[in-house]
């Protein structure tokens, strides 16, 4: 019978002879422990960083509730990820060009990329990319005009796309050897958007 990667249950017959976990929570657990986390420099110098909670409520480095518009809740990367506070850190957009795009739930538990988001993925070019905490989704890290934020479909499969006043969680967990830098991504971002549906 085979086992949980992680915790060594016993794995259903039930389930996908793919799959290398007992369930989230493992597979979650192993991916965190895992990785070491690499950020652009474009990134770690900017006081933008925050701490997160398990249910990616925003915090600060003291515990107490952070908000993505209020910049005396913010910390510099060396402070944030020194904390033990939360589950993880998070990286604030605050409407300077950076943008993130977000593919949901895109991944499977062997990294294998979705068929709605291959397209995607496929055009993605020189940038930061990173797994999400779940394991199973991708943030895609540039510079862009884009202002705003948008959520939409391609084929079904969730997108969002950022650059103001939101928060996003940060793993630093390169996805396929992507770049350490920020890319133009406007290009980018009109091709997701005419993929929008």
């Amino acid at each position: 019978m085979r086992s949980c990667l992680l915790c060594r249950s016993s794995l259903s017959p039930l389930v996908q002879s793919s799959a290398k976990f007992c369930g989230d929570r493992c597979r979650q657990r192993s991916h965190r422990a895992q990785v070491r986390p690499v950020f652009p420099v474009e990134l770690l110098e900017l006081s933008r960083w925050i701490r997160r909670s398990v249910d990616k409520i925003p915090l600060q480095v003291s515990g107490r509730n952070a908000s993505s518009t209020a910049p005396q809740t913010w910390s510099s990367y060396a402070i944030a990820s020194s904390s033990s506070v939360g589950a993880g850190l998070g990286f604030v957009l605050n409407g300077d060009g950076i943008v993130c795009v977000d593919l949901d739930h895109c991944l499977s538990e062997s990294s294998v990329v979705a068929g709605w988001a291959r397209k995607i993925v496929g055009q993605v070019p020189g940038t930061f990319v990173e797994v999400s905490p779940s394991g199973d989704g991708l943030h895609i890290w540039g510079r862009s005009s884009f202002a705003g934020g948008r959520r939409f479909t391609v084929d079904g499969g969730g997108v969002e796309i950022y650059s103001t006043a939101r928060y996003l969680t940060m793993t630093g967990r390169k996805f396929r050897g992507s770049k350490d830098r920020l890319a133009d991504l406007d290009g980018f971002i009109e091709f997701v958007l005419g993929e929008a549906q």
